[in-house]
């Protein structure tokens, strides 16, 4: 131990306690002399032999003139296989009712990240099997990923449907980290029990701080999968996947941190320190020469306003950014991804070939000629479009019609199968559509399939026969195409 102290004042969270010798340093975890279930970290001086202290436990037991001890390290949580299959909180202390967690090692929660030279730069595509994320905004191997939306659009379930076609499906020797912080805890104990039925679990470690916790346990938590995940990058030399949810939470701690130490407020309201917070967070999400660490984001939207600025501060350090619209959710068209605001870097023709990269930037073209169209057609209806025209706001209908998705997490209350779809099949799907292959076909009949081609070889009912496909396909004329008659689902 190195040190005692005295609590002289206690301000809810923020507790100031003084040390009357060997003085501690910043983020020591100090504990309660009287109970040592009460713990501290040391967040500031207050004077010349004092020091903020935040609360990482309830503060009912508190009084002043409670002695305190120094451990003299930062909180470490345990590292190693044995994390596997576990849910912790932030002391690394069991929350699944399971036995204490015993490991070889442990790891302070505080890093510096690793070295410039040893930081690889990601270049390989990750699938997902989801057609819209794949297409318009496909995640990078070892590169980072946003889900932006407002509350109730869909960031959750998308989020855990990639833990799905990515960890269950995969099914290879990755290691999954997910953090859960100032979230609900039930939708981390649906997460827990869908992972224990897909038999990964044991490749999988989690992390809470709930909603309920302090601000204090709530901006440690997401430290805490930080250091899981180094850990099996650096030791273990294993590929990991780490998923956040939710980041802007973690923003939003460290502002009622701030608060909490009456410290004078930044851009947009927020902590000043929000940037240099976000930018140590995200420099240790980085891979390496020996191992990589992917990481998805949930990104929660303040009443849907992308300019807020703790959801900005997320923007710079994103390979690929999913922004979730709630007018497509309202259209009922899921995964609610606006297609025109998702960006990905591996959209270049080195990264995903030519093929995807030109159909990418054709469809670009074709929604937003489709969306200059929008306001003409709520005023005088499609009919009284030019030929021409009327082709560009059908295939754009196509192209968002077949961008929905069902999701195996949901299939219990969608009642709809679910189907993983290559990315490969996207592209050859998206180009038929921009080619006017499914002219002739109802926008409604291309919501919630899967892939077209393997659709017309399977389904009794296809979208359209090869007769229709054939004439479709050796239409060369606009005009022509519009006059052909729609198939009758």
């Amino acid at each position: 131990m190195n040190g005692t102290g005295i609590i002289i004042a206690i301000f809810g969270q923020v507790v100031e306690v003084e040390f009357a010798d060997q003085q501690p340093n910043l983020h020591d975890l100090l504990f309660l002399q009287s109970d040592p279930s009460i713990k501290f970290e040391v967040f500031g001086t207050a004077g010349s032999s004092s020091y903020y202290c935040l609360l990482l436990s309830e503060n009912s037991k508190l009084q002043r003139g409670d002695s305190v001890v120094n451990t003299g390290e930062p909180i470490k949580v345990p590292v190693g296989p044995e994390v596997l299959s576990r849910i912790m909180n932030v002391f690394g202390d069991p929350q699944d009712g399971g036995d204490p967690i015993k490991t070889k090692n442990r790891r302070p929660i505080m890093s510096s990240g690793v070295e410039y030279d040893e930081v690889l730069v990601p270049s390989k595509v990750l699938e997902t099997g989801i057609k819209a994320i794949d297409f318009f905004s496909p995640l990078l191997l070892g590169g980072r990923v946003g889900l932006f939306g407002g509350a109730g659009v869909g960031k959750t379930i998308l989020l855990t449907e990639v833990i799905h076609n990515v960890v269950v499906l995969a099914n290879n020797n990755d290691v999954s980290i997910f953090t859960g912080v100032g979230e609900r805890i039930r939708e981390g104990q649906e997460l827990y029990e869908t992972l224990k039925e897909s038999n990964v679990l044991p490749s999988v470690a989690l992390v809470f701080g709930q909603m309920g916790e302090n601000p204090a346990v709530r901006f440690k938590t997401a430290l805490t999968g930080l250091s899981l995940a180094e850990y099996f990058r650096d030791e273990e030399k294993r590929n990991v996947l780490f998923f956040i949810d939710n980041i802007f939470r973690f923003a939003q701690a460290g502002y009622e941190l701030s608060t909490l130490m009456n410290t004078i407020p930044g851009e947009g309201g927020y902590q000043a320190t929000l940037a240099s917070e976000m930018a140590q967070f995200h420099e240790r999400l980085v891979s390496t020469k020996n191992a990589s660490i992917t990481s998805m984001e949930a990104v929660y939207v303040p009443s849907d306003d992308v300019t807020d600025y703790g959801v900005q501060s997320v923007f710079p350090y994103l390979d690929s950014s999913v922004v979730l619209s709630r007018a497509v959710y309202q259209e009922g068209r899921f995964p609610a991804i606006d297609f025109l605001s998702s960006t990905s870097s591996a959209l270049s023709r080195e990264i995903v070939g030519d093929e995807h990269y030109s159909a990418y930037i054709d469809a670009q073209s074709l929604l937003k000629r489709a969306l200059t169209l929008e306001r003409i057609v709520s005023l005088i209806g499609e009919s009284e479009l030019p030929a021409s025209d009327q082709v560009v706001y059908k295939r754009a209908r196509l192209l968002k019609s077949y961008m929905t998705q069902s999701f195996f997490v949901t299939e219990s209350q969608t009642g709809r199968k679910a189907e993983y779809v290559k990315r490969d099949d996207t592209i050859s799907d998206v180009k038929d559509i921009l080619d006017g292959r499914y002219d002739t076909a109802e926008p409604e009949r291309l919501l919630y399939v899967g892939s077209l081609k393997k659709q017309a070889e399977t389904s009794p009912s296809p979208i359209l026969s090869p007769q229709q496909a054939v004439k479709t396909s050796s239409t060369s004329d606009e005009s022509e195409i519009n006059k052909e008659k729609p198939v009758q689902s």
